[in-house]
């Protein structure tokens, strides 16, 4: 059977604001949806995706990486554009696609007897599976008004709405459906490491590392505790997540639950119960990666 990591994670509390260039007249908007029966406001998996790739491009772990971003040029350039999943942890984790089009034009009509020349795509699925984050509160409207100087004397007048909010987001990753397992290390390494991601500029930090993180090792081949922090009145709970556990859904020593929520009420409970967890995020991250590395025989990381 194989393994799976699942994973739930929760952002420390910051102001978010936008770096997606979109706006509304003169306001820069902050990307949302209806969520729980309230506007929240949300950053894309792909946002989380590009974040992870930049953290094995920047961390000096010596992962090679194929699409790298360039600062100066403010893009993507391509390492090998006929990917190589042996080669590049990126191809071989996110995937990719390249679509050609046909040789031939159109619209050019094919010679008696021979098929009309179609187009070509290069894919791989990715293997890791991001889901959108999303606030824990709903939004309320806040934006702050700026002014900045032109050419001539002249002064442009914006606003930019901003959110006072932690995320949370969830993963799934199925390692034998990777070309090397090993990667999986790097997958924890970066999510529980990234820092920049959605709503980031040279005007507006917001740290993405985990607060709280729930990973689940094992064969069940649902996540089954996606979104399982709640938050009210500034307290975070996993009223959800202990339930499952006490209704025998999700076996208890297959959790690691680490960070802030290790010393809530639910996660002492979770604890006796049989979970595995820590205060330290950095501290169960490497449990339960030598727990990973033995279950897989990764020989160099047991």
């Amino acid at each position: 059977m194989s393994f799976h990591l699942f994973g739930n994670i929760l952002t420390a509390y910051g102001t978010a604001a936008n770096n997606r260039g979109e706006n509304e007249g003169n306001i820069t908007t902050l990307q949302k949806l209806f969520w729980k029966g309230d506007v929240h406001t949300t950053v894309s998996a792909e946002a989380i995706r590009w974040a992870l790739r930049y953290y094995w491009q920047t961390c000096g772990n010596g992962y090679q990486v194929n699409r790298q971003w360039n600062d100066a040029k403010n893009d993507n350039i391509w390492q090998n554009d006929n990917f190589d999943e042996e080669t590049y942890i990126d191809d071989d984790v996110l995937g990719y696609m390249k679509a050609e089009a046909a040789k031939s034009e159109g619209s050019d009509e094919p010679k008696k007897g021979k098929k009309r020349e179609k187009g070509t795509t290069t894919a791989k699925r990715g293997v890791l599976e991001v889901t959108r984050a999303v606030s824990m509160v709903p939004f309320e409207g806040d934006i702050t008004f700026n002014a900045k100087s032109g050419q001539k004397g002249t002064t442009s007048l914006y606003g930019t709405e901003v959110h006072a909010t932690r995320y949370q987001y969830g993963f799934a990753l199925t390692p034998d459906r990777l070309t090397d397992k090993s990667r999986i290390i790097g997958v924890l390494d970066g999510l529980t490491s990234i820092g920049e991601v959605g709503g980031n500029q040279a005007r507006f930090l917001y740290d993405f590392s985990p607060e709280s993180l729930v990973l689940r090792w094992t064969h069940d081949f649902s996540p089954r505790f996606l979104y399982c922090f709640q938050e009210e009145d500034g307290e975070i709970s996993i009223p959800d997540l202990l339930r499952r556990v006490q209704a025998g859904d999700i076996e208890a020593n297959e959790l690691w639950i680490a960070g802030a929520i290790a010393q809530s009420d639910a996660g002492e409970m979770l604890e006796e119960l049989g979970a595995n967890v820590f205060v330290g995020l950095k501290t169960a991250v490497q449990n339960v990666k030598r727990v990973i590395a033995e279950d897989l025989d990764l020989e160099d990381l047991a």
